[in-house]
């Protein structure tokens, strides 16, 4: 039984703002993706809200398109080159991502660059706690998100051919720069825990002591579970992903555990055991055995990192929804929790000495 949100599940009519030709996509398609034969379909995704994305519909085979967003962008933003480059490497290591199709670089096609992959049949639950369902059942889908981030932090980056995806140290200390950066960049009030963490965060953040691929964004609905077993078969929205600490992926996981309902969907004070979910103890040791660590430390340092940084991106969308762009309708309710998302980091930042 899969958990469905019908505001962000399924697809609708593409948005005006987003629309753009469909025949010279098909054009595109025939010329780049083998096995293509129309006629093409489009629909837009109801979630996301960096890249919009869409589905593609023929006689024989269906696809996903992942494009830049049209307007003006932030630096560094919305790379879809990126994002296909790390999605065809991994999935080439064993790694559960959708076979990638073409991306194509060339504005004048369809107005941004944008790539097509395969649309992987499967189960997205966008609600954490996985009503309707069995604890054992839970107990199983959260043991293989934890399986599957261990794996990626396993991967040997070069083999991989992925050396060169990122720098390889002191990520942290570049994240907080870059989504300092970012948050300034689409600032429309004074947030006081923003400004606070700004300036606490590079002082306190640990040595990193692994390199691995980072997704950036590892949650439970951007993944693609089997129809009827509790395994990964896709990892989707690598936008933000790059090389960099492990701890960053496994931690922002951990998120859920530390914040309400009211925020990101966060179980805080839920009665886990009753549902199945594993506590973060109990999480945290079941990743450990399997990337060979002894334990996670700081803990309260990257809670505060995660909060900050999910502030800034939701500031980002707010930014874009201002100018009538974001892709997604909830995108001006997102800057509402910019505030709440600064305060809670604050409040972590105090508990690790701040």
């Amino acid at each position: 039984m899969s958990t469905v949100d019908e505001s962000f599940s399924g697809t609708k009519d593409v948005a005006d703002a987003l629309a753009f030709d469909e025949a010279a996509l098909a054009t595109w398609m025939s010329q780049h993706v083998a096995g293509y034969a129309g006629p093409l379909s489009v629909s837009q995704f109801k979630g996301g809200q960096s890249n919009p994305t869409y589905k593609l519909e023929t006689p024989s085979r269906s696809y996903v398109l992942r494009r830049k967003p049209p307007g003006k962008l932030l630096p560094s933003a919305h790379a879809v080159d990126r994002e296909f480059r790390v999605m065809k490497a991994l999935g080439e290591a064993g790694f559960p991502c959708p076979v990638m199709y073409g991306l194509c670089m060339d504005r004048d096609v369809i107005g941004t660059e944008f790539y097509v992959m395969e649309f992987v049949e499967g189960r997205i639950f966008w609600d954490p706690l996985l009503p309707g369902m069995e604890p054992a059942e839970r107990a199983a889908l959260y043991d293989a998100c934890n399986v599957t981030l261990a794996h990626l932090h396993s991967i040997d980056i070069e083999a991989a051919g992925l050396s060169d995806y990122g720098k390889p140290g002191d990520y942290f200390q570049r994240q907080i720069g870059r989504w300092s950066k970012q948050y300034r960049a689409a600032e429309t009030d004074r947030i006081e825990a923003m400004d606070r963490l700004i300036d606490w965060l590079p002082t306190a953040a640990p040595e990193q002591d692994r390199t691995s691929v980072v997704h950036g964004d590892y949650r439970l609905d951007n993944m693609v579970f089997h129809p009827t077993e509790p395994r990964v078969i896709a990892v989707l929205d690598w936008e933000l992903s790059t090389l960099g600490d492990p701890m960053a992926d496994f931690t922002y996981q951990l998120m859920g555990w530390m914040v309400p309902p009211t925020i990101r969907n966060g179980f805080l004070g839920v009665d886990l055991a009753a549902l199945g979910i594993p506590d973060v103890a109990a999480y945290t040791k079941a990743y450990c055995a399997r990337t060979g660590r002894k334990d996670i430390p700081e803990l309260d340092f990257y809670f505060a990192y995660n909060l900050f940084r999910l502030a800034s991106i939701c500031q980002g969308v707010y930014a874009r929804a201002l100018q009538g762009n974001a892709s997604n309708a909830k995108a001006l309710e997102i800057g509402q929790a910019v505030k709440p998302l600064a305060e809670g980091a604050w409040g972590f930042a105090k508990k690790a000495g701040a």
